[in-house]
């Protein structure tokens, strides 16, 4: 297998075709992004912890029965990907209110639901990722309503998946943000990322942000952040196997 010509670069990552028509090459770079990609840094080993991350969740979700774009992992910071037709959406599922929901509708920090609520955002940075609601998206034709049914439940059950795993590593899993993609036959299948840089997590006990929040609000040092999670992640996954 061999990368050919860049297809696109990113806010994290680089994308190139491959020898192979239906498969992607995928590079994790050591760039982090805030506030839809106006501020920008280079950290180095980002590339490499997000990947890794990215790996171990993309495969625990494959295994559970999640079909996803997922192939393999190649090096430290790269993996081979399926190509999909992104659905231009971020679909957020908030377990806890933290962002622009506790912002918007000014709630406590952390103050959990009783059931996850689902939200999508228009994939646009000149417009600044707006919310859309189901109606409106249909409008736009970005899907039906029975697709829409279909992301709404996939994401709630990359949810239970991964609140469960996170548990285990002792982290809450306040929210996170998944992007999904159309196979060549049409299959709806998750795609991207999931990582620190689309996940807030925070620690089960002292509550202390283990995510891009850190790089976000300048409270703490992004590398060691995620270094910590890839640890736990490694070392929960270990345990289980005893």
């Amino acid at each position: 297998m061999k990368k050919t010509t860049l297809i696109k670069e990113g806010k994290a990552k680089r994308l190139y075709n491959t020898d192979e028509a239906n498969v992607v090459w995928v590079e994790y770079m050591d760039q982090a992004t805030a506030l839809n990609g106006k501020r920008k840094d280079q950290i180095a080993g980002k590339g490499v912890l997000n990947n890794q991350i990215d790996c171990i969740l993309f495969e625990l979700l494959a295994a559970k029965g999640i079909h996803t774009d997922f192939i393999k992992k190649l090096s430290d910071n790269e993996q081979l990907n399926q190509k999909v037709d992104i659905i231009p959406l971020e679909v957020v599922v908030r377990n806890a209110a933290s962002g622009s929901f506790q912002r918007k509708f000014d709630v406590p920090y952390l103050q959990e639901f009783d059931q996850p609520v689902v939200e999508f955002f228009y994939k646009s940075d000149e417009l600044d990722d707006p919310f859309i609601n189901t109606n409106q998206a249909v409008a736009l034709k970005i899907f039906d309503f029975e697709e829409s049914q279909q992301l709404e439940k996939l994401a709630l059950q990359i949810n239970r998946i991964l609140k469960e795993r996170f548990a285990k590593a002792g982290l809450q899993l306040v929210d996170f943000k998944v992007e999904f993609g159309k196979t060549a036959d049409g299959e709806i299948v998750l795609a991207d990322e999931i990582s620190p840089d689309s996940c807030r997590l925070v620690d089960l006990m002292t509550k202390a942000s283990l995510d891009k929040d850190v790089f976000r609000k300048k409270t703490g040092d992004l590398i060691t952040v995620y270094q910590e999670v890839l640890n736990r992640l490694n070392n929960s996954q270990e345990e289980a196997h005893v």
